[in-house]
């Protein structure tokens, strides 16, 4: 038990050598570096590291994706840069809510899973998908301009599912659902129709200003995390 707690500190000390490193290289603002933190020793103590690890990855790989392709994104004017609280908070919270109840309800575990894939398969939809020159709008497939919310592409979708099987695969290495199909088809199809529904989001009411690209990404992990509840509720 003394063992398990002092590991676990050993965790949330380097969670603030994270939160120092994305804040010091401009991947976070200071706020949005101190809600990652926060957020961080939330899950590592009501759920464990390995839960965090997960969180982590999808971290890494965002951070990589939005820095690929910088020069072509910014004359696009489509490369966001240093990203706030706002983005920490829309992409993590549901994934924080599904992880401290996750190690009492199993079916918590696939939302967890079902919010950390939407949220990845979305990131690396938009920053890479932003690379091809012909998408389409989700809604009425007509032709729009890279970058265009609710655009989608052979592209973006390929690497969102792989994004979201990455998450999957993950999950099942680290132990957070150690069932090894489970824990891909979860993933995968959480996150694509979670990345799916951030699309129909953003071209029906963030294209019209009434939603912000924040609120879009909370309820893009919110369908994602009740697609992973349903199908380790009813599949699983």
């Amino acid at each position: 038990m003394v063992e398990a707690i002092m590991i676990n500190w050993v965790y949330v000390i380097l969670l603030f050598i994270l939160g120092f490193i994305t804040y010091y290289r401009k991947s976070l603002d200071m706020f949005g570096s101190a809600v990652m933190i926060i957020m961080g020793i939330i899950i590592i103590f009501s759920a464990g590291a390995n839960w965090l690890l997960l969180i982590v990855l999808f971290l890494v790989m965002s951070l990589l994706a939005t820095k690929f392709s910088k020069k072509y994104k910014m004359s696009l004017g489509e490369f966001e840069g240093r990203r706030t609280s706002k983005n920490v908070i829309s992409n993590g919270v549901v994934a924080c809510f599904m992880a401290a109840f996750g190690g009492y309800y199993l079916t918590f575990v696939g939302g967890f899973i079902g919010a950390i894939a939407t949220a990845t398969a979305d990131t690396l939809a938009s920053e890479i998908g932003v690379l091809d020159p012909k998408p389409r709008l989700i809604t009425t497939f007509q032709k729009v301009d890279p970058g265009t919310n609710g655009a989608i592409s052979p592209l973006g979708t390929g690497i969102a599912i792989v994004g979201a099987a990455i998450i999957g695969i993950a999950a099942f290495i680290l132990g957070v659902l150690p069932d090894f199909i489970p824990a891909i088809v979860v993933a995968v199809i959480s996150g694509t129709v979670g990345c799916f529904a951030d699309s129909i989001l953003g071209a029906l009411f963030e294209n019209q200003g009434w939603l912000t690209n924040e609120h879009v990404n909370l309820f893009a992990t919110i369908v994602g995390a009740i697609v992973g509840i349903l199908m380790m509720t009813f599949v699983f």
